[in-house]
């Protein structure tokens, strides 16, 4: 048996270095580099928490916003203002009446509200929310009930009881809410 390179002769492959591979953008490895090293950073705002905001935060995406009660909000017709920048910095303000969210269909600002107006204890400052709301974008809309349930089906497995009861509480308040309406 003969093994190339080791005892033996060695018959010499031909190989030739290629030019620099185009993506899909018709842009080499080297160009893009150079793009990504001289583009703007991306700028983040955050909103400081007064005393008069129901929530104050964002998420991973870049969007970041603040919620405060409405002035024409009465205790029949609960209504917020959230105001802040979208994922692409882009200036928002939205009025959500509490009555009218569902948590089967919702956006992240609209459970953010949801969250506030129904007290929903946060556990050592955590959100109540499932950790798939970190990649929400402003008018992305998901069913927070099956979120809830696949959170606590994945925390059962990972064997983290407190974090299952805790995600379980909160999924309970959000029914309940829908249940009173």
């Amino acid at each position: 048996m003969r093994m190339y390179g080791i005892g033996g002769t060695h018959r010499a492959m031909g190989f030739e270095a290629k030019r620099p591979e185009n993506n899909a953008t018709g842009k080499n490895f080297t160009e893009q580099m150079g793009k990504a090293a001289s583009a703007k950073p991306r700028v983040y705002t955050v909103y400081a928490k007064t005393d008069d905001m129901l929530y104050s935060g964002g998420n991973g995406t870049g969007l970041s916003f603040y919620i405060k009660y409405a002035k024409d909000s009465t205790e029949e017709d609960p209504t917020v203002i959230a105001k802040g920048v979208d994922e692409n910095g882009e200036e928002f303000e939205q009025t959500i009446h509490i009555n009218d969210i569902n948590p089967n269909c919702a956006t992240i600002v609209e459970m953010r509200a949801l969250e506030a107006y129904t007290g929903v204890e946060k556990q050592n400052g955590f959100t109540s929310l499932p950790m798939e709301t970190g990649s929400m974008g402003l008018n992305d809309r998901r069913n927070f009930m099956d979120m809830f349930q696949k959170q606590i089906r994945d925390m059962s497995i990972l064997k983290q009881r407190n974090a299952m009861a805790y995600y379980q509480y909160s999924m309970e308040t959000y029914w309940d809410f829908m249940n009173r309406k």
